[in-house]
């Protein structure tokens, strides 16, 4: 049995938008197959099967709250948090 992604549940969760990290933000949308550009200090996620592009940016070491709303939102509708098959 795998140990659920805890950041993952935190975005989800949605109680501290706030307090999450951006290099974790970052590492997780790679691991959901999103790939990223940087131009500046905007890291730009895309991938194929998904229609919205996000775009975040750093407010010191963490995520903007409202960027996470976004990245939350997107998981949700395009069902992308689930199990990975073994």
């Amino acid at each position: 049995m795998r140990r659920p992604n805890k950041l993952l549940e935190r975005i989800l969760r949605g109680t501290s938008d706030a307090n999450i990290p951006f290099a974790g933000i970052c590492q997780l949308l790679g691991k959901l197959g999103f790939e990223e550009r940087i131009r500046g200090s905007h890291h730009i996620f895309t991938k194929q099967s998904v229609d919205e592009i996000l775009n975040l940016q750093p407010k010191g070491a963490k995520a903007k709250p409202y960027q996470v709303k976004q990245v939350r939102n997107v998981i949700l509708k395009y069902k992308l948090g689930g199990e990975e098959d073994d």
